[in-house]
């Protein structure tokens, strides 16, 4: 484990837990790297520079839903003024800000112009006042919202781009193609977290968003709630120090990555976001970093190398890229390594770490197959793969997807993962248990 330290980023360490030994002929290698950034809180909360950015170090954007449906009821439109205002008193002075209406179209709301905002006392005020012309009225296209966004946040050199995003409904007035190219043309520009408030809308479009720009999804079925919300999650993006992070992985010839995965906070696919760096190299985007600590999984295929040998099946590596175009910094490493044995207690034993998080990503497998399930009215195919969730989630400790769960099924032993299905879940629960189906629970050291 080696680590990287420079005043303007946290220090990053890498952690390898894997079970090394193979049996004769065996070829895939399993770890988990647990890399915890730490010590980036020292300017008391303020976004730190990044990289010799000049101008802001940080901008944030408020995309806001003012379709004709956050008028139903008035209490939603209400608690959108009201969360935004609070997320507005939230932002840190000197940190650029804006915000945007969305609707079929985007509308810069405040300060206008094409421009950010810089966040002091007045600026703060003005954009309150602001929110008072908000009202609802229109279609939803929320490519368009982010798109201005992504403009808004580019015209300036910022360290930290984040947008965050509000909706109640469907977006009906774009095609999913619009949608996923705008968010290809913002992948990179721009983290960003999206809040579904009541249950009007599309769990599976809200949580695609959020994934594909390295945010966090959740739902918020009361608007009452929204201002708490909207706070927290404001307060968090304060809390970022730095941006586009890279997990770096390189194989020997031979070898090969077979799939790479967030499993904690939340499980998120990265296989597939792949940018080849150089000869068997590749890095896969983390996003933005305060002080926090995530887990990855990691999964190589190695050639066969026969009992006795060993080699290293991959090179882990945390990076930062330059501003100025030269080669990235390296914050810091990891190793995985592969040992063949033919002792068979060696070469079983299944790692603690790797074993939680695989079960973690079956359970969020599990739920979103099983929700899918009963939607389709397959109620035997939903009660096997809900009843596989409450096991996975009962062995492993992560009791706040169990309690999910018992508002959707009714448990009648966990330990087998015999339920029965609930005759009536309310919508929200149903909803709630979806959006948070990734979620995880850290491995009990």
């Amino acid at each position: 484990m080696a680590n990287f330290s420079k005043s303007h980023v946290p220090r990053f360490s890498a952690e390898v837990y894997q079970n090394e030994y193979l049996p004769e002929g065996g070829r895939e290698v399993n770890a988990i790297v647990t890399v915890t950034a730490t010590g980036g809180g020292t300017t008391g909360g303020r976004p730190l520079l990044v990289g010799g950015h000049g101008g802001s170090d940080a901008g944030v954007v408020i995309m806001v839903d003012c379709s004709g449906s956050m008028d139903y009821p008035p209490t939603k439109m209400r608690g959108a003024r009201e969360a935004t205002a609070a997320a507005i008193d939230t932002v840190r002075d000197g940190v650029a800000f804006a915000v945007v209406a969305g609707t079929h179209k985007a509308v810069e709301v405040y300060p206008g112009g094409g421009r950010l905002a810089v966040a002091d006392p007045g600026t703060r005020a003005r954009a309150r006042d602001a929110l008072r012309g908000l009202s609802a009225g229109g279609g939803t296209a929320i490519g368009t919202w982010l798109r201005l966004t992504d403009r808004l946040l580019s015209a300036t050199d910022l360290a930290i781009r984040h947008g965050i995003l509000l909706t109640d409904g469907r977006n009906e007035h774009e095609s999913p193609q619009d949608l996923r190219a705008a968010l290809d043309a913002c992948f990179g520009s721009f983290t960003c977290d999206a809040r579904g408030v009541g249950t009007d809308w599309e769990v599976k479009e809200v949580t695609g968003i959020a994934s594909a720009l390295l945010g966090s999804a959740d739902i918020v079925a009361d608007p009452g709630e929204l201002t708490a919300d909207f706070t927290q999650m404001m307060e968090k993006a304060m809390g970022k120090e730095v941006a586009d992070v890279g997990l770096r992985l390189w194989t020997p010839l031979g070898a090969e990555i077979a799939f790479v995965k967030q499993v904690a906070p939340t499980v998120e696919d990265l296989t597939g976001r792949r940018v080849e760096s150089g000869p068997r190299s590749g890095d896969y985007p983390t996003g933005s970093w305060g002080d926090e600590s995530r887990d990855y999984h990691i999964c190589v295929r190695v050639p066969d190398a026969g009992i006795g040998n060993e080699m290293l099946a991959a090179r882990v590596s945390l990076i930062i890229s330059s501003p100025d175009g030269s080669a990235p910094q390296t914050l810091s490493h990891g190793l995985v390594r592969a040992v063949w044995t033919d002792d068979m207690a060696a070469s079983t034993t299944i790692n603690p770490q790797v074993a939680h998080y695989t079960g973690q990503a079956e359970l969020a497998q599990a739920i979103q197959q099983g929700l899918d399930a009963r939607k389709s009215g397959d109620m035997d195919g939903a009660t096997a793969k809900l009843g596989r969730a409450v096991q996975l989630a009962s062995a492993s400790g992560n009791e706040d997807t169990a309690k999910l769960l018992a508002k959707v099924v009714d448990v009648v032993d966990a330990a087998t993962g015999t339920v029965r299905l609930k005759a009536k879940v309310a919508e929200a629960d149903e909803m709630t248990l979806e959006t948070r189906s990734t979620k995880t629970v850290r491995v009990k050291k």
